[in-house]
């Protein structure tokens, strides 16, 4: 039997099925809602590579405002094919030099006006897309970014359909649509 001796949610890292993985040392390495307490920058990309194959992780620096997971990766960067990255333009300025450090091509990707829901800045990212089976479901917020976001994404996946769908509405459980696919495990 498998014992698990790390904690990783789906949202937090993004992968590009090349062996480069991207997270936030927010996410992973802050005390604050501490996933893996005790373990360092050093173990956690051991594991990362022993669980998935990954050879390199690029650590970008904090997630977006209004993130409740304290640091998800996939309301800020994603991966558009092994070599791009999509970048939320509300994103700390020394990620893009990251991420170009890294080898990859970076594309600015805007952010929708912020979201408030009872006093409370929502994370709605357009980077908050789901890729599946000939198309790529992406939030909307009916803001006037959601024309340029939908077509910078439809660039760069040119073989798949690119379909908006408003979660103005749904963000306000503080997740968008690549949150609300990710895996469950069964009980057990």
């Amino acid at each position: 039997m498998f014992t698990p001796d790390m904690v990783l949610e789906g949202g937090s890292i993004d992968v590009n099925g090349a062996g480069l993985l991207l997270t936030t040392e927010e996410c992973l390495l802050s005390p604050v809602q501490a996933r893996n307490p005790g373990l360092s920058r050093e173990e956690i990309e051991a594991r990362l590579g022993e669980y998935l194959g990954v050879e390199r992780v690029v650590w970008l620096k904090t997630g977006i405002a209004g993130d409740d997971t304290h640091g998800h990766v996939d309301d800020l960067a994603r991966f558009v094919n092994p070599e791009t990255v999509v970048l939320c333009a509300e994103s700390d300025p020394r990620d893009a030099g990251t991420l170009r450090a890294a080898g990859l091509c970076v594309v600015k990707l805007p952010m929708p006006r912020p979201l408030v829901f009872s006093g409370q800045r929502l994370p709605a990212s357009y980077a908050n897309f789901y890729i599946a089976n000939g198309l790529v479901l992406v939030p909307t917020f009916n803001d006037p970014n959601d024309r340029a976001a939908l077509t910078i994404l439809a660039k760069y996946f040119p073989d798949r359909e690119v379909v908006g769908i408003n979660c103005t509405e749904f963000i306000w459980g503080l997740g968008a649509l690549h949150c609300m696919t990710q895996q469950q495990p069964a009980p057990g």
